[in-house]
C-alpha cells in the first residue's frame, strides 16, 4: 500500500513533462522486459477459454480503464485527494463480491458505506480549485471509477490466484497493457508538445519497476494467500501514505474541512468492516 501511495506522487511528476499516456506506456513497457525472462515458465500453463476470458477481462479491468481514468484523475485533482478516494475501493469490492459472489452484505457495511460516499462527496465539494487541481470535482470522480475497475480487478485476480501464480498475473496485466496503451502513445507523441527529461522519465521507470513490479507484485501474492474482501482492507493505508508522500515530494496541503472529509471516509470504512459479535446467553 505505501508503494501504491508512491504511485499518485510519481505520476503526478512525471506528467508535468510528459503525456498521461507516455508515461503509462513507459510504465508498461519497463514492467514488460522485467518479465520477458519468465515467458517460457508462463507457457506451461494449461489455458481454458475461459481462463483467457477471465484474464482479458482482468487486465481491461487493469491497467487499461484504470489506468486512463488515474492518469486523467491527477490531471484535474491533487494528489492528496486521488489518494482519500482510494479510501473507498474496499467498500466498492465488498459490494461488488456480494452482487457477483453472493457474499453476505450487513447492514454496518451499507451504513458505514453512506458514511464513506457522504465523506467523498464532501472532500470533492470542499476541494478548492489550484494550478496543480484546476477541476478537482472532476478529477475526484474519475479517481473514483478508477476505484471501480480496481474493485473488478481484485475480484477476478482472486479467481484467476486459485490457479496461476501472482507472477504469471502481474506479467499478463503489463503485456496487455503495453500493446493497449501503444496507440495511445503514438497518437499522444505526434500531436502533443513533450520533454522527455531525465526526471519525468526517471518517474516513468518508478512506476514500471516498483509500483508495477512491487505493488502489484505483492498485493496479487495476497490474493493468493488471503480473500480478496481481507485484502483489500489494507487499501486504507493508502490515504495516510499518500497525504505524507504529496507533503514531502509535492508540497501539498490539505485544509481542515478536507482533513474532515477524510475523516468522515476512513470512519465509514471502518465501521463497514466491523463484525456483528453475537454473545450466547448462559442459562443459570
Amino acid at each position: 500500500m505505501f508503494i501504491w501511495a508512491s504511485s499518485f506522487i510519481a505520476l503526478k511528476s512525471a506528467m508535468q513533462d510528459l503525456g498521461e499516456y507516455t508515461v503509462i506506456f513507459i510504465r508498461m513497457v519497463t514492467a514488460s522486459l522485467c518479465f520477458l525472462y519468465f515467458i517460457k515458465d508462463f507457457l506451461k500453463y494449461d489455458f481454458t477459454k475461459s481462463d483467457i476470458k477471465y484474464i482479458f477481462l482482468l487486465a481491461l479491468f487493469e491497467p487499461c480503464f484504470y489506468f486512463i481514468f488515474e492518469a486523467k484523475a491527477l490531471i484535474y485533482t491533487s494528489a492528496s485527494q486521488a489518494g482519500m478516494i482510494t479510501s473507498l475501493m474496499p467498500i466498492i469490492t465488498a459490494m461488488a463480491a456480494g452482487f457477483f459472489l453472493k457474499e453476505i452484505i450487513t447492514r454496518k457495511l451499507i451504513f458505514g458505506s453512506l458514511i464513506a460516499m457522504f465523506g467523498a462527496v464532501w472532500l470533492s465539494v470542499q476541494a478548492t480549485t489550484s494550478y496543480s487541481a484546476p477541476n478537482p470535482m472532476l478529477g475526484n470522480f474519475l479517481e473514483f471509477c478508477a476505484m471501480i475497475c480496481a474493485a473488478g480487478y481484485t475480484i477476478v485476480a482472486r479467481y484467476l490466484s486459485n490457479k496461476y501464480s501472482a507472477l504469471f498475473i502481474t506479467a499478463i496485466q503489463v503485456f496487455i497493457g503495453a500493446v493497449f496503451f501503444f496507440p495511445f502513445f503514438i497518437y499522444e507523441i505526434s500531436t502533443s508538445s513533450m520533454q522527455f527529461t531525465i526526471e519525468a522519465l526517471s518517474w516513468s521507470v518508478y512506476l514500471g519497476i516498483v509500483v508495477t513490479l512491487g505493488g502489484y507484485g505483492l498485493y496479487n501474492f495476497a490474493l493468493t494467500k488471503i480473500e480478496a474482501s481481507k485484502a483489500a482492507v489494507f487499501v486504507y493505508l493508502i490515504p495516510i501514505f499518500t497525504v505524507f508522500l504529496a507533503y514531502m515530494f509535492l508540497g501539498e496541503k490539505l485544509s481542515s474541512k478536507e482533513l474532515i472529509a477524510s475523516a468522515l471516509i476512513l470512519i465509514g470504512v471502518f465501521i463497514s468492516q466491523l463484525k456483528v459479535k453475537r454473545f450466547r446467553k448462559v442459562k443459570a
